[in-house]
């Protein structure tokens, strides 16, 4: 009997974890899909506000350094949002928007000189 009701607990066990199993690959490929739309959305929406060579400037900015594309395409998808654009932003919009974005993510570098007091080497020489 403690046979059977050990092997019936074990069976329980077992489609339990295969259970949260499942849940737990399906909460991530529900993820990926989420991220998918989410990309595609963006680039949709990019796709409508700006032409196609400030399209390709914004992408080669995006493979040196991404995290400054990253918040110029926020601010245009923000722009776009609120209605804030007139038109397709031309190339030449784009950098005026880019050297504002550097404006406000620039950091101020200070280097700051701090010179240890030695003793002179004239004190040494009256000791004498």
């Amino acid at each position: 009997m403690a046979d059977d009701e050990l092997e019936a607990i074990r069976r329980q066990r077992m489609a339990e974890l295969q259970a949260k199993h499942g849940d737990a690959s399906n909460n991530q490929q529900q993820g990926e899909e989420a991220k998918q739309r989410e990309h595609d959305m963006r680039n949709s929406i990019l796709a409508q506000v700006l032409d196609q060579s400030a399209r390709a400037r914004l992408s080669n900015l995006a493979l040196v350094k991404p995290e400054k594309a990253k918040a110029v395409e926020n601010y245009l998808i923000q722009m776009a949002r609120y209605g804030s654009l007139g038109g397709k932003i031309s190339e030449t919009g784009l950098i005026e928007i880019l050297e504002k974005v550097r404006g406000q993510t620039e950091k101020m570098t200070t280097v700051k000189f701090d010179r240890r007091r030695v003793m002179d080497s004239d004190d040494d020489e009256d000791d004498y």
